[in-house]
């Protein structure tokens, strides 16, 4: 596998947003913790969310439930750091959620330029196994380090909606749903009783070589083992036998386009949300690979 990490730093400077470059000098050991939480300050709102395009398909500036999942990623990064910004994330999340505590797809946008449909058109009014399950699974992992986070009640009831709502699906979910549906079940493996059963359970539905193919999304849109199981020695890699988990990853090191960052195959809808997804994908595809022990 051939990774060219001399190129990066290139492409990030040319297309890619502030936090991510921030990011991934983190990552690679030549930042800090105080830069990548100040890029993403510049995302935050009053309210303790994130809008302003953190969510690069969703341009509104207003707090959406789309945003938390990124802004979690961001507080799991800089691990073993903790900013309280983390906890009041969660406040504003149980304000927002619903009353079974799922959090709706999306509220309503003020600014609709530059913004998929999906979530101009979000639905306020109904819980999200899709949002809800991947922003727990993120809030997880950032409480495995931050006891803020851990103990705050947004997670609790998150957690236990999305473990009713996985319980009541019948059939095969929307590809992402599966996905976020698995990666939420594995941050809570070892704590969750129900969790090994029901991931079981929708292990069912990916097939042996987990390319699952996203219903709506464009001709070559896709998930692959890698969303599913990103990280070695976690319950959830046993889904996989080693011989694909190695295909795919050969697969993602392969990705990295000649300009040194990678690309996306779902649909572009806007220029600046094309180049921001290019920078953070390329932040994440480095991050697994790392986790792995390609580079």
């Amino acid at each position: 596998m051939n990774v060219n990490l001399a190129a990066i730093p290139g492409f990030l400077a040319t297309h890619a947003r502030v936090l991510d470059r921030r990011r991934y000098d983190l990552l690679m050991g030549d930042g800090d913790a105080h830069g990548v939480l100040a890029a993403l300050e510049a995302y935050r709102n009053p309210d303790g969310g994130y809008g302003w395009g953190l969510e690069p398909d969703l341009r509104s500036p207003e707090s959406q439930p789309g945003a938390a999942l990124h802004a979690f990623e961001v507080f799991e990064d800089v691990a073993p750091e903790t900013s309280p910004r983390a906890a009041e994330l969660c406040g504003h999340l149980d304000a927002i959620s619903l009353p079974d505590g799922g959090l709706p797809f999306g509220v309503p946008v003020t600014v609709s330029h530059g913004t998929a449909p999906w979530w101009a058109s979000a639905d306020g009014t109904t819980s999200s196994l899709q949002i809800t399950a991947v922003s727990a699974a993120a809030a997880h992992r950032v409480a495995a380090h931050d006891p803020a986070v851990a103990a705050h009640p947004w997670l609790e009831k998150a957690t236990h909606y999305c473990l009713d709502a996985i319980q009541a699906l019948e059939g095969r979910p929307h590809a992402y749903v599966l996905s976020f549906a698995v990666l939420f079940l594995d941050a809570v493996y070892d704590t969750q009783p129900r969790a090994a059963d029901l991931l079981k359970r929708l292990g069912a539905y990916i097939p042996e070589d987990g390319r699952v193919p996203v219903e709506g999304g464009t001709a070559n849109e896709a998930l692959r083992p890698l969303d599913f199981a990103p990280h070695p020695g976690r319950p959830v890699r046993d889904l996989f036998q080693p011989e694909v988990i190695a295909a795919d990853l050969m697969r993602l090191a392969d990705g990295q386009q000649d300009d040194g960052g990678w690309t996306v195959d779902y649909a572009r809808i806007s220029p600046a949300g094309s180049l921001d997804w290019r920078g953070a994908i390329t932040v994440h595809a480095v991050q697994i690979l790392r986790a792995n022990g390609v580079i």
